[in-house]
Parts: C-alpha cells; structure tokens; sequence
C-alpha cells in the first residue's frame, strides 16, 4: 500500500471515463455544509489519486482505491458501489489492463 499525504481534499465532482478518474472543482471543508453530494479525495506521497468516496447524503455510494507502478503507472484498481462487491482491476506497466478482473 502506497503512502498517503496528510487528510482528505474534497471535490464536487470527476470526469473521463479512464482510470483514475479526474477530479475537478476542487472546495475547501467549509464549503460542504450545503452540498448533499461531494467527493472526498486522498492522495498518496506523489500526489498521485489514491482513493477517493463519493459521498450523497451522508453515505459513501461509490469508492475507487489505486496503485501505482514506481513509473506512475496505473498497477491496480478497487472499484465498490454500495452494497456491492468491489471490482478488481490490474493494469500491465504500460497501463493496458490485464484480464484478470475478479468480482
């Protein structure tokens, strides 16, 4: 498991379909007492995406985990939707993904 930096960042939404997802509209603790949908985001010593939750209404209703290759490379993604298993993914060192996805 890969080092985080210190607490969470918070973001209104993501786009792309790629992994990882992009995070955008960056806001700051203050500015989710009104929002009922936010995404809280922690980022590894490298600054790299690590992991993120979709929070909506207090619960956490998607949660994507990343690894990476030393070369910041994608090596590995968990995907969980609420009350779902989560969706593992495992990329080569060049980012193309392996067939080897398990529920």
């Amino acid at each position: 498991m890969q080092e985080m930096q210190e607490g969470p960042k918070y973001f209104v939404s993501y786009t792309g379909t790629d992994l990882p997802f992009h995070l955008i509209n960056p806001i700051g603790p203050d500015g989710l007492t009104n929002r009922n949908t936010f995404i809280r985001a922690y980022f590894n010593g490298d600054g790299r995406l690590a992991r993120f939750e979709k929070i909506v209404y207090g619960e956490i209703e998607l949660s994507h985990r990343y690894e990476y290759y030393t070369s910041g490379t994608l090596k590995s993604a968990e995907i969980a939707m609420q009350d779902e298993e989560p969706l593992r993914l495992s990329f080569d060192e060049t980012g193309q993904r392996l067939a080897n996805a398990e529920p």
